[in-house]
C-alpha cells in the first residue's frame, strides 16, 4: 500500500514522503492515527503542488539546520554519571542527559533528535547523531567519566 507521510515517522520516512507499507500497518495504524494518508492520484498532485510552493521555506529549514549542525560539530559533551566499582553507571545515560548537557554549553536540542546506538552505560567515550533534518546530521562526541565523590 502506498502512503504519504503528513508527519516524520521514526524508520519509517519523514513528512511527504511517500513510503510503500503493508495493508495492516497502513490502514491499522497510519491512516487512523493521522500520520499518512493513501496516495492517490489526486493526493500526489497536491502533494507535488504543496513542495513546489514550499521549495523556497525548506531552502531555508536546510540552511538553518546546517547552520546548528556547524554550531556543534567541534563540541564534546563530558557527562558524569554516578558509577560502581567497575566504571558501570548506575542506571544509563540516555538523550535526555546528553540533552541537558547541550543544554549548559548554550544549545537547545531537543532529546528526540538526539540518536545513540544504545544506552550508555560505561563510562567511556562515545558518538552520537543528532539529526536536524533529513540531510543533515551532526555527530558528537560524548565522554562519560565518573562523578567526583567527597571523600571524609
Amino acid at each position: 500500500m502506498k502512503l504519504i507521510l503528513k508527519e516524520n515517522v521514526v524508520e519509517l520516512g519523514y513528512k511527504d514522503d511517500v513510503v510503500e507499507v503493508k495493508d495492516g500497518y497502513g490502514r491499522n495504524y497510519l491512516i487512523p492515527q493521522g500520520k499518512a494518508v493513501i496516495a492517490s492520484d489526486a493526493n500526489l498532485k497536491e502533494l507535488a503542488e504543496n513542495l513546489r510552493q514550499r521549495a523556497h521555506k525548506i531552502a531555508k529549514i536546510l540552511e538553518e539546520a546546517q547552520s546548528q549542525a556547524d554550531a556543534i560539530k567541534d563540541v564534546t559533551l563530558t557527562i558524569e554519571a554516578k558509577t560502581g566499582a567497575n566504571g558501570v553507571i548506575y542506571g544509563s545515560v540516555g538523550a535526555a542527559q546528553i540533552s541537558e548537557a547541550f543544554a549548559k554549553l548554550g544549545h537547545e536540542i531537543d532529546r528526540k533528535l538526539i540518536s545513540l546506538k544504545n544506552p550508555i552505560k560505561v563510562v567511556g567515550d562515545y558518538t552520537c547523531t543528532v539529526k536536524f533534518h533529513r540531510d543533515v546530521n551532526a555527530e558528537v562526541a560524548v565522554c562519560v567519566v565518573a562523578e567526583a565523590t567527597e571523600e571524609e
